[in-house]
């Protein structure tokens, strides 16, 4: 049988105009699209897992940036570069707390909003916080200008905390402003950032909760047409508006109804996406956007990540742009050159840097303040006051093996430090940790779930938490290499479900804490490479499926066409793993190949013979090349026939 592609109809430009498909067909027979199955021609949203909400996205060049609302985490506003859309990597914090005094951190306050844009040969930044304001820079890595804020006047109203910036063919921008649910705005900015000119008062829009919120709006425009896309509200809801000028007039407004197709993918988990960024052209033709979503199944809640970011395709029927409907199927990445950068997830600090890295992030001003990477060199070191203090990056999988290794003389129940798992306003918390009860111990908590075992390692001690979707597991090792078990697994149901208030606006975050006393962290490893990936915890495949076998998860290829998965970020270390092991039921013989980073551009680094075996779930193993560092990690899958390989599982071995 053939492989129905995740592409619904997709408008590709044609001569004398558009071509519309209702699908995209990969068959049996070798053809040019027999590529997908043994590169990367595809993408699986979404492309930013975790918390991102409320994104917006520029384009200058050949480059891409995103950023979005930071709420009440700090450093603020992170900035994401991208060569190709589908690989992010944060290259900038506009706004650190130092200079952020009248930001406040509570949960759900901190910066909203965060539009990135380029217009009269700069770079700005404006954002929500107690008022509008505006930061710039000549460059997106910084460094930017202190914030100044945006002034208003009694026509223009007040500014609101969801605004975005439109720039138009002559190269006018405009702020479109958003403030309240009936208030919808358009006004142009000068060369200094502040508004000017006569305000576009578009209140129409709403004036009957048309939209519920009818909040983020964004604008573009293509073919001499004007569009605007109001989100409905936090649960979603996305639609467009199209205009024949640049107009406050509602004559010269046409609402065309909801923007994305509608879902026929009924395993989708982010059935609601919305707050899209303004969509954007690629040289081909091509238009594309990203936007937000909670995760949600019938009978399996992810909300409590957050409003997770993905990619879609922007379908053009005439002059009437539809986004793609979501779908757990593998989707056409867009024409654009190969990216160096690693599919985004939580990311491996060995603290070996005079600076912290960009990709962490803490949950109030004060954490900001208790870190340092110099009392201990190669180590960070945590000194809470009278409250807990934390090192964080968002959460990202649902699959995963945290690692660390800590050094704490834990000397009463209010001291301790290890690995945190925490909602955005840490009312659920998980903990994994040394510290003391009644003698010194090893603890595993999240609410009334408590696992304690004495430690034997003493005050250094090694500590791992894997998780397997709502399933948590704690240990502990003297040496990082024989581990015990803390009990028996703790559910993070509660955690992991939608929160109340939208859980503060954010989502969970994953590091390191200290209570009590101060701490010394020698290494922080996510996506361990020696700990078991169960192969169904891929984030990107073509070409295969998810089944059971005997009552067993395992992923096999759907053709005899092979196909291939990617595990993100995987740590192999500071010294490089001697093999690779794979648990498999095998139907026949032939070679299953392992490869860093990419199936073209990256590294052949280990070839896995395999042999049938009947249907027992055996090892098969092979050495491979010195590898070391964090890195997106490849199985492809040979030619051959259907379910020939069925994978449950791989490790690294020294």
């Amino acid at each position: 049988m053939g492989y129905r592609f995740g592409l619904f109809n997709y408008s590709t430009k044609a001569t004398g105009g558009y071509v519309d498909f209702d699908y995209f067909r990969l068959g049996t027979n070798p053809t040019d699209n027999n590529l997908s199955y043994k590169s990367v021609q595809t993408y699986i949203n979404p492309v930013l897992p975790g918390d991102h909400p409320d994104p917006t996205l520029l384009k200058v060049g050949d480059d891409f940036y995103h950023c979005g609302s930071t709420f009440h985490f700090n450093p603020y506003l992170p900035i994401y570069h991208s060569k190709d859309l589908i690989h992010w990597e944060v290259i900038a914090r506009v706004l650190p707390q130092g200079e952020a005094k009248w930001v406040s951190d509570k949960p759900s306050a901190g910066i909203w909003q965060g539009a990135i844009t380029y217009f009269y040969g700069s770079y700005w930044i404006y954002f929500s916080a107690g008022g509008q304001w505006v930061s710039k820079a000549s460059s997106p890595k910084g460094p930017w200008s202190k914030p100044v804020k945006v002034v208003s006047n009694p026509k223009t109203g007040d500014l609101g905390y969801d605004n975005s910036i439109f720039v138009d063919d002559n190269g006018k921008p405009y702020m479109v402003i958003k403030n309240g649910q009936k208030v919808n705005r358009l006004q142009e900015l000068g060369a200094d950032g502040q508004l000017k000119g006569e305000v576009m008062n578009m209140d129409w829009i709403n004036a009957k909760l048309q939209y519920s919120w009818a909040e983020g709006p964004v604008m573009a425009k293509r073919n001499g047409f004007y569009y605007y896309f109001p989100a409905g509200d936090v649960s979603g809801g996305q639609y467009v508006l199209r205009g024949t000028e640049l107009t406050a007039d509602s004559t010269k407004w046409e609402r065309l109804g909801n923007f994305f197709k509608p879902i026929t993918d009924d395993k989708v988990g982010f059935r609601r996406p919305n707050h899209i960024a303004a969509p954007i052209m690629l040289n081909d033709g091509t238009w594309w956007t990203i936007g937000q979503s909670y995760e949600k199944y019938p009978t399996d809640d992810w909300s409590g990540m957050g409003r997770q970011t993905a990619l879609y395709p922007v379908i053009w029927e005439g002059d009437r742009p539809w986004g793609m409907a979501p779908t757990t199927s593998p989707v056409i990445k867009p024409k654009l050159p190969q990216s160096r950068i690693s599919w985004r997830s939580v990311k491996s600090d060995y603290f070996n840097s005079d600076s912290l890295s960009l990709d962490w992030h803490f949950l109030n001003k004060e954490s900001a303040t208790r870190y340092s990477l110099s009392g201990r060199k190669g180590w960070a070191r945590l000194s809470p006051g009278d409250s807990l203090t934390h090192l964080l990056q968002k959460e990202t999988d649902h699959f995963y093996t945290a690692v660390t290794k800590v050094d704490i003389n834990a000397m009463n129940e209010k001291s301790g430090a290890g690995i945190y798992l925490s909602s955005g306003n840490q009312k659920v918390q998980v903990k994994l940790y040394s510290g003391y009860d009644n003698g010194k111990k090893i603890l595993f908590k999240m609410g009334n779930q408590i696992r304690t075992v004495a430690n034997t390692a003493g005050n250094i001690v090694w500590l791992k938490l894997t998780r397997e979707e709502h399933l948590l597991t704690g240990y502990y090792s003297a040496d990082g290499k024989s581990w015990k078990p803390i009990g028996e697994p703790i559910s993070s149901i509660d955690l992991d479900k939608g929160q109340p208030n939208f859980n503060s606006w954010v989502g969970t975050s994953l590091g390191l804490f200290a209570e009590g006393m101060p701490a010394d962290f020698d290494l922080f490893i996510c996506k361990d490479a020696r700990s078991i990936l169960p192969a169904v915890s891929y984030n990107n495949q073509f070409g295969l499926v998810k089944v059971s076998n005997n009552n067993t998860n395992v992923v096999t290829n759907l053709t005899s066409n092979g196909g291939w998965l990617m595990f993100s970020g995987i740590d192999l270390g500071q010294q490089a793993p001697k093999s690779v092991e794979i648990k498999a039921v095998a139907n026949s013989s032939g070679i299953l190949e392992v490869w860093a980073d990419d199936l073209q551009t990256g590294k052949l680094i280990a070839k896995i013979p395999y042999r049938a075996a009947g249907k027992e779930m055996i090892s098969f193993k092979a050495a491979i090349k010195s590898l070391k560092g964090q890195h997106d990690i490849f199985l492809k899958f040979p030619e051959g026939a259907s379910n020939q390989l069925m994978v449950n599982n791989i490790r690294f071995v020294d």
